[in-house]
């Protein structure tokens, strides 16, 4: 029988090298690069009917006004620009506009420079929706961690020690999250990639992706534990039920993985930041659920953690201190 449990220090040790490089660069300001949802400001999706170069409009933008404009372009030739916040139009006391948009005067302007075009899509996000946005994108992840926990700890009530299960389970969701963040914080530094609602839509998605194939594992586990007592021994049962769920969960990953690559390929480039943050955690979450959230059961059942701080320096150290 394959001994998966055996090697689990060494699975501790990659998911450490992996994670590493990644909150080393979250540790240098910026983490990550903030897109428009965050920062404020306009985007505007354009398609022009004759053949438009990428230096040409951001020469143009410049001559708008705006510099600092970051153009992108597309799979289908449209052009995501994106600036700071434009202003809306003026009006007068009697409700007569006494100057247009600047998205209309930015339109008009590239008309008359580039010839037809039309707005495929256009938004813009104050300072202060922003700054909701993040206050909420940040109590939606907490709050997914406290539900996953409460109801692993519910569900896996009938064995031994519950909330084991369910911090197991949390460490391995923190591990996805570390990687996908770690990750898009290299990928921003590198090559500027940015993060948005998409993104964060994606994080939450790779949590639940991430428990639903723990409760999978830590499911036969429970029934195995059951099953065979308390008088077994706790490795090889978890190691057993790694493996008779090991074709499931990769059989899953797989489906999920071609599916999303063909989506990275062909999908549109509005959505290449989410798809690749889908694909790492997947991969990554497939993983935690095998090497990481069953092996951390087992270590902790079997007390390698205290064991291990018994022969750390800080241990003895302390020791000493209280003698």
């Amino acid at each position: 029988m394959l001994d998966l449990v055996g090697k689990r220090f060494w699975y501790f040790l990659i998911s450490t090298l992996i994670i590493l490089p990644g909150v080393i660069s979250l540790l240098i300001p910026p983490a990550l690069k903030p897109g428009i949802e965050f920062t404020s400001g306009s985007l505007m999706t354009l398609r022009f009917e004759q053949s438009v170069g990428q230096e040409e409009l951001r020469s143009e933008y410049a001559t708008l006004g705006h510099a600092d404009a970051v153009i992108q372009r597309t799979g289908q030739g449209d052009f995501i620009v994106r600036t700071k916040t434009l202003a809306p139009e003026t009006k007068d006391s009697e409700g007569n506009v006494v100057e247009p948009a600047e998205k209309d005067r930015i339109e008009a302007a590239l008309q008359q420079k580039f010839g037809p075009l039309s707005t495929v899509d256009f938004y813009s996000v104050s300072p202060t929706v922003a700054a909701e946005l993040v206050k909420k994108a940040f109590w939606a992840i907490l709050a997914a961690v406290v539900a996953i926990l409460l109801y692993i700890a519910w569900a896996f009530r009938k064995l031994p020690n519950p909330f084991r299960y369910g911090i197991s389970a949390i460490i391995a969701v923190v591990h996805d999250v570390l990687v996908v963040l770690g990750i898009f914080s290299i990928l921003g530094k590198v090559f500027g990639t940015e993060i948005d609602m998409m993104f964060i839509t994606a994080v939450l998605t790779v949590m639940g992706y991430s428990v639903h194939d723990t409760i999978v594992i830590f499911d036969r586990i429970r029934e195995n534990v059951l099953k065979y007592g308390p008088e077994a021994d706790f490795g090889q049962t978890v190691n057993s039920s790694i493996l008779e769920t090991l074709s499931r969960s990769l059989n899953t990953v797989l489906t999920v993985i071609f599916a999303l690559v063909a989506l990275y390929l062909f999908g549109g480039v509005t959505i290449r930041e989410f798809i690749l943050a889908m694909l790492i955690g997947v991969i990554s979450g497939t993983y935690s659920s095998i090497c990481t959230a069953a092996q951390i059961v087992v270590s902790w059942e079997k007390g390698d953690i205290v064991r291990i701080l018994r022969h750390t320096p800080l241990r003895a150290l302390v020791t000493r201190s209280a003698a």
